[in-house]
């Protein structure tokens, strides 16, 4: 067993708001100004989610988090062949045809255009977000973390998760200063933990094994896995001994929860102690729809 501060159990449900929505003018504002820097050789440059260059991406976050945002939640508007979905993979490879076919068709579309669109959208977004009831059912469950109904918050934490990770993605592309700062990148850690409980539901142990999630950095944390009679559940403090403690660098943590990197090379550069086993299961948790 691993030797820890312990404390009163306190469950973190998946009702527990994280804030994230006066986030969303600091972080845009962030993106706008790192589009308008760009070099056209820059807005070229390959980047690490798959074929896509930084214009590719770019557009990506157009599409998905502000047209189609405010085409589905805003206004209903689904288009066609959405309500054909019955699982969740055929979900995924729903969203993967409409990211490359909107991919695809900006390739024609200006680096400056795409800015102007960005400038105009992603107000409107968070514009239309301010009207929602925080604890109000989400018109999207937040289904990487195993639910079926999600509230509004959960829905506007994934979304800026989604905002946040590739927006990084074409930083690290262009060799840019990240956004790893603890107001901005502690809320997309806290919710890509979310995905825990589900991520371990099948994993077999003794009620009360706990476990414990170290994200190492400025804007790290400590989250923490307790097995209780009906499964697994994400909480704030260790209530015993941790019998596994995996340690991820801020650097890499982002990238292991959205296919930035691979599980081998993530695990050379985190740390595990205790239990290999249950420590190292993390590894295979994904907070996107993949």
């Amino acid at each position: 067993m691993l030797n820890v501060k312990l404390a009163a159990p306190i469950y973190m449900s998946q009702q527990e708001i994280i804030e994230t929505l006066e986030l969303y003018p600091i972080l845009d504002e962030r993106l706008i100004e790192l589009l308008e820097s760009l070099s056209p050789e820059e807005w070229d440059a390959p980047t690490i989610a798959g074929k896509w260059t930084v214009k590719d991406v770019a557009a990506h976050i157009l599409d998905g988090c502000c047209l189609r945002r405010l085409s589905t939640h805003r206004d209903g508007y689904f288009g066609k062949n959405a309500e054909n979905i019955k699982s969740h993979q055929e979900l995924v490879n729903y969203l993967n045809s409409l990211n490359a076919n909107w991919v695809n068709a900006h390739k024609g579309i200006s680096p400056r255009l795409l800015i102007d669109l960005m400038k105009i959208y992603s107000s409107q977004v968070y514009e239309f977000f301010k009207t929602l009831e925080p604890r109000g059912r989400a018109i999207f469950p937040v289904s990487w973390a195993g639910e079926s109904e999600s509230e509004n918050w959960f829905d506007i934490a994934r979304d800026y998760t989604e905002r946040w990770h590739h927006q990084q993605q074409i930083r690290m592309a262009v060799g840019k200063p990240g956004i790893e700062t603890k107001e901005l990148y502690y809320p997309v850690l806290d919710a890509f933990m979310r995905a825990l409980p589900h991520t371990y539901r099948r994993v077999s142990a003794p009620v009360n094994t706990l476990i414990q999630f170290t994200v190492s950095g400025e804007a790290g944390g400590d989250w923490y896995l307790l097995k209780a009679s009906e499964g697994w559940k994400l909480q704030k403090a260790a209530v015993n001994s941790p019998i596994a403690r995996t340690t991820i660098p801020q650097e890499i943590a982002w990238r292991v929860f959205t296919k930035g990197i691979d599980k081998g090379t993530a695990k050379s550069q985190s740390v595990i102690e205790g239990d290999n086993d249950l420590g190292s299961e993390v590894f295979n948790m994904l907070s996107i729809m993949a």
